[in-house]
């Protein structure tokens, strides 16, 4: 019988934990799969064999990352009044985007603000995961329109796209350096427009 190959040599979730890391300091563009695999701590085959080209690592990079490190937004949309999901939502993603241990700002807005030789699908991709979190947030506040818990003839749309505008400036901010402490600040101006 022929041997089905040799079994992976290294733990996947590491490796591609290590490739979001070096995706979010570098983007898209800006990393190298020579970046990629001495940071994962593999060779090339063993890269391909795994994960498939940059642009596959790249997405199941960028799932992850939404699945572990933007968790907050999914227990936020959970608070039971609008400006509670709005507040939670916000800070948490200050928190997130200063962590000590991670670098500043968010990898879906570091990963694809350039555009490149992919004819754009990186930063389309990365505009539609955005978009989808909007959304869910636009849904949950219609729902609280609906509810009466925001006032009627509120937009619930154009207030998740605030809310979505102030983070993503956060990030922009975070990643330029800009501190928690200021971050917050901003929060708190951002939380003046949420009804209630």
């Amino acid at each position: 019988m022929a041997e089905r190959g040799r079994p992976r040599g290294f733990d996947a979730g590491t490796a591609l934990d290590r490739a979001i890391e070096v995706f979010w300091r570098h983007g898209y563009e800006g990393t190298s799969l020579t970046d990629l695999t001495e940071a994962m701590g593999i060779n090339r085959p063993s890269m391909y064999a795994a994960f498939g080209n940059k642009e596959e690592l790249f997405r199941r990079a960028v799932t992850r990352y939404a699945e572990a490190d933007m968790a907050y937004a999914r227990d936020a949309l959970a608070e039971p009044t609008a400006r509670r999901v709005v507040e939670r939502f916000l800070r948490a993603n200050a928190d997130a985007l200063t962590r000590p241990d991670r670098p500043s700002g968010c990898l879906s807005v570091q990963g694809g603000l350039a555009g490149g030789s992919d004819n754009g699908h990186i930063a389309r991709f990365l505009a539609e995961s955005r978009l989808a979190g909007e959304k869910a947030l636009a849904d949950r506040l219609t729902r609280a329109v609906d509810e009466g818990d925001l006032p009627a003839g509120t937009d619930p749309v154009a207030l998740a796209r605030y809310v979505m505008v102030v983070s993503e400036g956060n990030a922009v901010h975070a990643a330029a350096g800009v501190g928690r402490s200021a971050l917050h600040a901003t929060v708190d101006l951002a939380l003046r427009a949420v009804p209630g």
